[in-house]
């Protein structure tokens, strides 16, 4: 029986938890409060969640740095592992976001714009602390390609492409957000989530609105 784990992923704007569709933009009055990070983070904790992901999803288009107090609040008060994305461009982030206890770091841009991010981040803390976060928009049949800065800026890059390049330098883990499903409550997109994990060996989480399932 496959086995799977329920992670709730929580999307960080200016400290608060936020909801939109489709990559809504912070600027453009998308997004949608809906809570206090750590309040969430301890709800679902008690839940019985097996892990807890956050991104700070406007780090990278704004130059900002990661929520490193909201780590670790939550890192005192929660037992499940916790991954955090968002603003890591160089191993030194990494690294400050793993002492402040997150169990894992989540690149996405920055590992766009240096691949070699990933074999650097994986040599110093092992592929297990590094995952890829890989937001896909479908832009033509059968083909899904790769945004960046937060869904906004197209690579060019194919995602199962990407992903297969991206475990060969070394992560241990492959997130995969649809920008085409993002907050619709459609569910996962299932097709470009089974060609990526059928092409690659490592876990595979799927996003779908505000929740993240292997």
């Amino acid at each position: 029986m496959l086995a799977k784990r329920v992670i709730p992923c929580l999307d960080v704007h200016d400290g608060q938890v936020t909801r939109g569709v489709q990559f809504g933009r912070a600027e453009a009055g998308e997004l949608r409060n809906v809570g206090d990070p750590i309040e969430l983070a301890l709800r679902y904790n008690e839940q019985g969640a097996d892990e807890m992901v956050f991104f700070d999803i406007t780090a990278s288009a704004h130059g900002r740095r990661t929520m490193v107090d909201v780590i670790e609040r939550v890192a005192e008060k929660c037992f499940m592992p916790l991954t955090v994305g968002g603003g890591i461009r160089a191993v030194d982030d990494m690294q400050t976001m793993l002492r402040a206890g997150a169990d894992k770091v989540s690149i996405n841009s920055a590992a766009l714009a240096t691949p070699d991010l990933i074999r650097a981040g994986a040599e110093k803390f092992g592929s297990q602390c590094i995952v890829v976060s890989i937001d896909a928009k479908r832009v033509a049949p059968g083909r899904w390609e790769v945004f960046s800065h937060g869904g906004r800026k197209p690579t060019g890059l194919e995602a199962v492409g990407w992903a297969q390049r991206a475990v060969g330098l070394g992560a241990g883990e492959i997130v995969l957000n649809s920008i085409d499903a993002d907050g619709t409550k459609a569910g996962f997109d299932l097709v470009i989530t089974r060609r990526i994990s059928e092409s690659v060996g490592v876990p595979v989480v799927a996003l779908s609105n505000t929740q993240c399932r292997t």
